[in-house]
Formats: structure tokens, C-alpha cells, sequence
């Protein structure tokens, strides 16, 4: 089936949500649409207003994967350790991060997060930028797997602001 990546639309609301939240249910997360999750409702607002692009996954019509890029100020101190930066635990050296990768259940092993990746990737060294971070509950070891299949390596750890307190792993990803 053709997969095609594409920026994002508030229009593609309930779709975006329908990807994160079955995620949700998948692994007993606490969804919160109008609290936590809320950005994935204006993602023009949220991300495109701020100068970060946001991509869905569409096979036939259908949204099946998100994926958003954050680009930032190089975060302070030595590469490949985690530093406190503006109350956050945070990849030292990293100068943007993947955000809210999510590939719906029923299209996993379809390369829809590796297209989405490279989507993300792309965009980054496009931009300038050398060095992503990702955080991800350690429970969500099928991107753990994409993550290091792409050459990031896990440098350290923290409890996530989310509604759950998930522990999560932190990745650093040259670029």
C-alpha cells in the first residue's frame, strides 16, 4: 500500500488523535485530550506556529503515524550525558528532538516510523542541526529498536510530566 508522509493540518485532528490515543489504550496510559494531549488538537497552533513541522502517515485516506520535530538552542553541557535544563531532565548537545512518534497498532511493521523518521532527520540536518534528542516510556521498546536501528544510543533516564510519572529512556541521535 502507498504511504504518503505529509505536514500536518488541524484538519487531520481526529485522526492524529485516534493514532496516539489507540498507543494509549495499547500500553494503559492515562489519555488526557483536553489536558496532556491537548497540542495534538491545534498542531498549527502548537508546533507550525513555533517553527516546528508535524507529520502524519496516511495509507489510503487514513492517518495511521505522527511524528513532530522540535528545534531549539543547543542545550548545554558534554555530549552524551543529561543535564536539568529548564526544569527537565535533557540530552546534553542536542539542538532538536523527535516528538510524538506514534504508529497505530494496526499498521505496525509497515515502515511507517521509519519513513516518518526520515522525515524527521531530513528536516533536522536541512535546518542545520547535528544533534536529536528523543525521550520515550520504556514500556515503548518497538521504537527503542527504531531508534537505535537509526544509530541513537540511550544516555540517560527521567520521569516524564505526563499524567503517569512514566520513567523514560533518553536517546541521542547524531545526525
Amino acid at each position: 500500500m502507498p504511504t504518503l508522509i505529509r505536514l500536518a493540518t488541524n484538519a487531520d485532528a481526529p485522526g492524529i488523535l485516534d493514532v496516539v490515543e489507540s498507543v494509549y489504550v495499547e500500553y494503559g496510559f492515562t489519555w488526557e485530550p483536553d489536558g496532556y494531549n491537548a497540542d495534538l488538537t491545534d498542531v498549527e497552533g502548537h508546533y507550525f506556529a513555533r517553527g516546528n513541522p508535524f507529520w502524519v502517515a496516511e495509507v489510503e485516506g487514513r492517518v495511521l503515524g505522527t511524528v513532530a520535530l522540535d528545534l531549539f538552542a543547543r542545550i548545554p553541557g558534554i555530549r552524551g550525558g543529561t543535564t536539568l535544563h529548564h526544569e527537565k531532565v535533557r540530552v546534553c548537545d542536542a539542538d532538536c528532538s523527535v516528538e510524538r512518534l506514534y504508529v497505530h497498532p494496526d499498521a505496525r511493521r509497515m515502515g511507517l516510523g521509519s519513513s516518518l523518521m526520515e522525515s524527521t532527520i531530513t528536516t533536522a540536518r536541512n535546518k542545520g542541526r547535528d544533534t536529536m534528542e528523543a525521550w520515550s516510556d520504556k514500556r515503548l521498546t518497538k521504537a527503542h529498536r527504531l531508534y537505535e536501528k537509526l544509530g541513537a544510543q540511550v544516555v540517560g533516564e527521567r520521569i516524564c510530566h505526563d499524567p503517569d510519572r512514566s520513567p523514560e529512556w533518553g536517546f541521542l541521535l547524531p545526525l
